[in-house]
């Protein structure tokens, strides 16, 4: 049984040292958890103090109530004041090789003249903002210029397409959007604007674009409609005061995939998402004033939003951000900027990891890791083969492993080692962090012995959960909160092991989890079904290597329709226009039938066992028409 215990002299300057000093804090915030989280509170800068840490009407939690608080001022101003002023908060490096730092103090200034831009466009407190950007430092500066005068930011992931830019708008009712001409990856240039333009065609309740010059690209500016950036600039200052905000106004929205097919708008607002982001980056990587800090994810997921954004700047930590591709112009790119820049602490994908071991240790050996101290991943449950070697290459034996599990929704990690204080073991996410209750629990809800597979839930309020599904509270009622009452279900499955600790294996629901990424089932089965040749879909996982999981489509054709190779091809571009290249099946496979139940409802589950090569071992008695699964297996011949 392998069990990794913290280095010694890691726990000895770590802030949580010890076992026992982790169950002592973790005993305390469940048993009390005002006191405990009015600690951590207080350690930041409030207008207003709050008069109550939490008042709690399941499902709904309001955090420091009656409290005011700016979360820019929290990541910027209090910082100004002492020495970390002239130090490094981002040092960004682009994938054609350019660079920039920017110091607290210079940070500061570039989100004061940009929310300045903001309120010179008739942008307001309340008021919704898509940001749809290159991970380059604008991003960061526009998502805290939002948070400066009130606006809510709605971040979109620059791999998605116009399609979901435009989905999102719709729910949203952004009044604004800020873009890039392009942004590089992988040599090329993705067109943002052209997304843009595509997705404000048919009119929008976007008044406003404003771009950034990124790649110099070609594009369309609508007069009237856009405005460049750079231009705004030179009718601002950097004069912005931050304004106080009550602890529960909206910070952000970020849409994830619902297993019913239209994305939802997660709502996270100001006080409570600002002290859990602050606190776990503190305690989980363990953050001092000298550390170099590298999260690898775009801002545009939620890892970014806590990891590259508020949480390490609530600290004062110096990030580094990287705008391209892991492969380019060589599989050895993150291991450069590890070297060049001497960072500390890593945390990334498990999905990235796996490509890391595909291209081969040579490309690690090139380089100097030795700055590394602590390692983390993010995304989904790691393989224990991948954690070894993740290990053994890149922190050479010597750095802890966070391998830490949380949520969109959540908004924080709820589940982690603590690098100085848990021992770890290879695809375990250990213990619950400080004020978090988890439980595995079967159908009814009861919680199951060690080594039992069961539902993960959370059994009582965090301060930095999602507050509602955006413009849908009966839908997050019904979806997190209604099958163990009162409980948040995670929709995840995990067991606990004779030592307490969790264990991920995956989605219950139909939401894939592709290279760290979510994605509904139903959305990429809708992107098909809109091809004029397909007739039904039916999208599920099978595993793969590099991915987690891998995307299998299923698909019948209309009548008289060939079943071609090049219609494979096709299709798979089709939902890459549709979602995002993330999205497109690994394989498509065409069937004349598709399993169905005698209601009609597709049998998910044996199309997964048909894609993953099992045999067909589930219940098929709800089955409809037995020779379908015959005709399905002689098509994989």
């Amino acid at each position: 049984k392998r069990v990794f215990k913290p280095p010694r002299d890691f726990s000895r300057k770590a802030r949580i040292k010890s076992l026992g000093q982790y169950r002592r804090m973790y005993r305390e915030s469940i048993r009390q958890p005002a006191k405990f989280w009015a600690r951590e509170a207080s350690e930041l800068v409030w207008r207003a103090k709050w008069k109550k840490v939490l008042e709690w009407k399941a499902p709904f939690a309001k955090w420091f109530v009656g409290g005011k608080l700016n979360i820019s001022e929290n990541c910027l101003d209090r910082h100004l004041t002492g020495p970390r002023r002239n130090k490094a908060a981002i040092i960004w490096e682009g994938e054609p090789g350019d660079k920039r730092t920017l110091t607290y103090q210079q940070l500061h200034h570039e989100v004061c003249r940009f929310a300045n831009v903001l309120k010179r466009n008739n942008i307001r407190n309340g008021d919704r903002v898509i940001i749809y950007l290159p991970n380059i430092p604008e991003a960061a500066i526009a998502m805290l210029a939002c948070a400066r005068i009130g606006a809510v930011h709605s971040v979109v992931f620059g791999g998605f397409s116009s399609d979901s830019i435009r989905d999102r708008i719709i729910d949203s009712g952004a009044i604004a959007l800020v873009t890039a001409d392009g942004a590089y990856r992988r040599g090329g240039i993705v067109p943002l604007k052209r997304n843009v333009d595509d997705a404000l065609r048919d009119g929008t309740s976007i008044k406003r674009v404003i771009v950034f010059r990124r790649a110099g690209n070609d594009i369309h500016m609508e007069e009237g409609r856009d405005v460049w950036w750079h231009r705004e600039l030179e009718y601002v200052d950097a004069n912005c005061r931050a304004t106080p905000l009550d602890s529960e106004h909206p910070l952000y929205l970020l849409y994830t995939s619902g297993s019913t097919g239209k994305p939802k708008g997660i709502l996270h607002t100001t006080g409570g998402y600002l002290v859990g982001v602050y606190s776990t980056m503190k305690y989980i990587f363990d953050i001092r004033d000298e550390d170099i800090f590298w999260c690898t994810a775009d801002v545009g997921w939620v890892t970014g939003h806590s990891y590259i954004v508020y949480g390490p700047l609530a600290n004062g930590a110096t990030v580094v951000m990287y705008e391209g591709a892991p492969n380019w112009p060589e599989p050895d790119r993150f291991w450069k900027i590890i070297e060049e820049y001497r960072v500390n602490i890593l945390y990334t994908a498990p999905t990235a990891i796996r490509a890391f071991i595909r291209w081969g240790d040579e490309w690690v050996a090139k380089h100097d890791l030795s700055s590394l101290r602590l390692l983390g991943t993010v995304g989904e449950p790691i393989n224990p083969e991948a954690w070894m070697w993740y290990h053994k290459n890149i922190g050479g034996s010597r750095c802890p492993i966070v391998d830490t599990w949380w949520q969109t929704e959540t908004g924080t990690i709820l589940i982690t080692p603590l690098p100085g204080a848990i021992p770890t073991k290879p695809g375990s996410a250990t213990l619950p962090f400080f004020g978090v209750d988890p439980a595995v629990v079967d159908e009814n809800g009861r919680e199951v012995g060690p080594n039992i597979g069961g539902k993960l839930i959370i059994r009582r309020p965090w301060p930095a959960m999602l507050r509602t599904i955006y413009g849908d509270k009966a839908r997050y009622r019904q979806q997190y909160w209604s099958e163990f009452k009162g409980n948040y279900l995670t929709g995840d499955g995990a067991r606990r092991d004779e030592d307490g600790y969790f264990w991920i294996v995956g989605r219950i629901d139909d939401v894939l989890n592709v290279a760290g990424h979510r994605l509904g089932t139903s959305e990429i089965e809708s992107a098909l079904v809109s091809h004029p040749r397909v007739a039904e879909a039916a999208v599920v996982p099978r595993p793969d290597e590099l991915k987690g999981q891998g995307v299998v489509a299923f698909v019948t054709l209309k009548t008289g329709v060939n079943a071609t190779r090049d219609l494979k091809e096709e299709l798979r571009d089709h939902v890459g226009v549709h979602i995002g290249g993330i999205a497109k099946p690994d394989e498509v496979r065409f069937a004349e039938a598709l399993p169905k139940t005698r209601s009609g409802k597709i049998m998910r589950r044996l199309l997964k066992e048909i894609a993953s090569g099992a045999k067909v071992t589930g219940d098929t008695t709800t089955l409809e028409d037995f020779s379908v699964l015959g005709k399905l297996a002689e098509s994989e011949e």
